[in-house]
């Protein structure tokens, strides 16, 4: 700015201000700036409370008698008693100001459930279950269908049809199936949802006496719990799955035949397209051993037709997660 008064006796202040692209208003304003106004000091608002009627109104919402109220309910409370302090919205403003804005009713607090991460590598290392109704003959009859899925082979070791759901058939289920497949103390972990039966007593200490391990899922997350939830959509999805049973003996009597085709039958995407009795009794690498012989003697036949070059079989995956952890990022 100096330099445009520096040329003004010469060209002008005009277009010297026009030359350095600013205005003469700018330049006589940086050539003699005004003293920073001094600021009033605040003004209380004639209608704030004074720091008595503050400290009254604390002191009843601190109250023993109104410590878990509202200030909702604290306002109707001294209003029926013939009492005014302050209007509820005051309440609120005196309670934020002194960081108390919460939920100050006594009431459960339900606590923060971590993200359950379950890894296995082989059978019988890690198995999923859970309960699903099946309709029954009549509105609003219902069996309840018990699964045990094995996560890493997707094999059921174990099924159950009943006419309720019960902790003590749960725990029947889960010992009767561990003792089929021969699990020794820490080996196994059983992985569930939040459902009464899964959270019972009788079955957690089922799980305590057998040496395994019990894992539960967050409440109301699906993911927590996904192969138990897609065995039961493709048992449900299966075009011979009926609207109702005509009795516990017809659902029964599907479950069986479903059942045995799923574990024998079935191939299984997530499992490179075995069955998963293949899996779980361990016949894939037999069975990889054949589809490679296949592959290479389709490719010594038509090199040309495998643009990828030589094909190979898809293997079975090393390991399965439930709720793989998130790889961190490395700081720059």
């Amino acid at each position: 700015m100096e330099t445009a008064f520096a040329v003004a006796p010469e060209i002008g202040l005009a277009p010297a201000c026009r030359a350095l692209g600013v205005s003469r208003a700018t330049a006589y304003r940086h050539r003699s700036p005004r003293p920073p106004l001094a600021r009033s000091p605040q003004r209380r608002s004639p209608l704030a409370l004074s720091d008595e009627e503050r400290s009254a109104v604390l002191a009843q919402l601190h109250s023993a008698r109104f410590v878990d109220a509202s200030p909702a309910a604290v306002y109707a409370t001294l209003l029926d008693e013939g009492t005014y302090l302050a209007s509820e919205r005051t309440m609120y403003r005196l309670l934020a100001a002194n960081a108390e804005v919460r939920e100050r009713r006594d009431q459960l607090r339900h606590p923060a459930y971590a993200k359950p991460e379950l890894l296995a590598t082989g059978p019988n290392e890690l198995w999923s279950w859970d309960i699903s109704k099946l309709r029954g003959p009549a509105k609003w009859t219902y069996y309840q269908l018990y699964v045990i899925l094995d996560v890493f082979s997707r094999y059921v070791p174990g099924w159950m049809v009943a006419t309720r759901e019960s902790a003590a058939l749960a725990e029947r289920l889960i010992a009767d199936t561990a003792t089929k497949q021969g699990i020794a103390p820490g080996q196994l972990t059983v992985h569930a949802d939040r459902g009464s039966s899964m959270t019972s007593q009788p079955v957690a200490l089922l799980l305590a006496d057998l040496g395994i391990t019990k894992s539960h899922g967050r409440p109301h997350t699906s993911n927590d719990n996904p192969y138990s939830e897609a065995g039961f959509k493709t048992l449900k999805y299966r075009p011979e799955f009926p609207a109702r049973f005509g009795s516990i003996e017809d659902a029964r009597a599907f479950c069986r035949r479903f059942f045995s085709w799923y574990n024998g039958e079935h191939r299984h995407s997530g499992i490179a397209m075995y069955t998963p009795a293949d899996v779980h009794y361990g016949r894939t690498i037999e069975l990889a051993q054949v589809r490679a012989g296949v592959l290479a003697g389709a490719y010594a036949a038509h090199p040309e037709r495998f643009v990828k070059g030589r094909p190979f079989p898809k293997p079975v995956p090393a390991e399965v997660w439930i709720n793989r952890p998130e790889k961190e990022v490395p700081r720059a």
